[in-house]
């Protein structure tokens, strides 16, 4: 049986960051909250929802949370009509993944509701044996949704990788014991993944891809490592 590979979803499989950044900017101008700069928007982009308010608006009331939680996910589905775009090699690669037997898994800032929409969207559902949302357990940079899914699978932090493209991500990871993957294209910058420490970062997915099957049988590759 393949390892464990658990992705982020928004930033690492799909490029959606200019929809997200363009919705909470409309919601915080339909909501009259003060106007949100694009990269204040694109830092928060792998937090939960309440979180990513807490951080663009310090001290934000929680009845101003629900309201510009409606209001964002209001914007964010009408849309999503048109689906945001997989990533270049996403979704050839992740099929190769999982025929080669790689057990494969979301960790994902997204609601329940909203990852279960995008899997039906792209239809790489069926690809994923599991998946954890920040509405239903912790948002990260908390390492409870990854020690949930290694519970699960029953395997160790380390033998699994976590592969996101911001410092959340890499960060649960650290927190969590297991080594992280970052791709340059998402998010946050390379300088910013680097301080937690990944394994490589990756610029295209057929990198990730390729190290994925040449480590299955052994061990990951040295800290620090670039392909």
């Amino acid at each position: 049986m393949g390892r464990l590979v658990i992705f982020d979803w928004d930033g690492t499989l799909i490029d959606s960051a200019a929809r997200i950044i363009e919705c909470m900017q409309r919601a915080a101008e339909a909501e009259a909250m003060p106007a949100l700069e694009a990269e204040a928007v694109r830092n928060i982009i792998g937090l939960g929802l309440p979180e990513a308010l807490q951080v663009l608006y310090p001290g934000i009331k929680e009845r101003d949370v629900e309201r510009m939680r409606l209001r964002y996910s209001s914007f964010f589905l009408a849309e999503d009509q048109l689906p945001s775009p997989l990533f270049p090699g996403v979704e050839t690669g992740l099929r190769r993944l999982a025929e080669h037997g790689f057990r494969l898994a979301v960790a994902t800032g997204k609601s329940r509701r909203g990852l279960d929409r995008a899997f039906q969207e792209t239809g790489l559902g069926e690809l994923f044996s599991d998946s954890r949302c920040a509405d239903e357990t912790r948002s990260k940079p908390d390492p409870h949704m990854l020690k949930e899914l290694v519970d699960v699978f029953a395997v160790d932090p380390v033998d699994a990788v976590m592969v996101g493209d911001t410092e959340y991500d890499l960060e649960m990871a650290a927190n969590a014991g297991m080594p992280s993957v970052g791709v340059s294209y998402g998010a946050h910058s390379v300088d910013r993944l680097q301080r937690h420490k990944p394994v490589m970062v990756v610029d295209r997915f057929e990198q990730l891809e390729a190290w994925l099957r040449a480590s299955d049988n052994g061990v990951w590759a040295s800290q620090g490592e670039m392909m």
